[in-house]
């Protein structure tokens, strides 16, 4: 349990507060910065990404930074799929370029557990990747957190 102020919105979700707590996630992530982003998790969180299993803020931080420093022009999107009690279920989707200009999508489903003060004690991610020529990016919008017109993922067919 962190010792911090609570972090809204508070489990037991809704899906109300279930879809608020995913865009600001979304918005926090799109902001691109580490050390705003750990403060969102609690100080001893568990996470599976991939093959790297990050533990507490300060490695979280750090497999952000690597993560954002080689994922140029990110943009993420995020979407309810599931949510009970403290728990909630998304799937996201989000777009970068590598340092040779690659473009790719990523697709991902996570898992999050949240503690009685709003912050995330647990998240599983699986994602998958594929590239994608420039002409095929669907995520549009300056850099920063999603224009609220801008469609999400069932919008865009993803």
């Amino acid at each position: 349990m962190t010792t911090e102020a609570p972090r809204h919105p508070l489990p037991p979700f809704t899906e109300d507060t279930a879809r608020e707590k995913i865009r600001l996630a979304e918005d926090g992530w799109n902001g691109r910065d580490p050390a705003r982003v750990a403060m969102a998790y609690t100080p001893d969180s568990h996470w599976r990404n991939r093959t790297e299993f990050p533990k507490g803020r300060a490695e979280i931080e750090q497999f952000l930074s690597r993560k954002w420093n080689k994922e140029h022009d990110y943009r993420l999107i995020k979407e309810l799929w599931a949510y009970s009690g403290n728990r909630i279920a998304v799937r996201y989707a989000y777009e970068y370029r590598d340092d040779s200009g690659n473009w790719f999508r990523a697709y991902g489903n996570e898992n999050w557990e949240f503690d009685e003060k709003g912050y995330m004690a647990h998240r599983q991610a699986s994602i998958n990747e594929q590239s994608i020529r420039p002409d095929e990016r669907k995520f549009h919008w300056p850099l920063g957190p999603r224009p609220n017109a801008h469609p999400g993922l069932s919008d865009l067919g993803l």
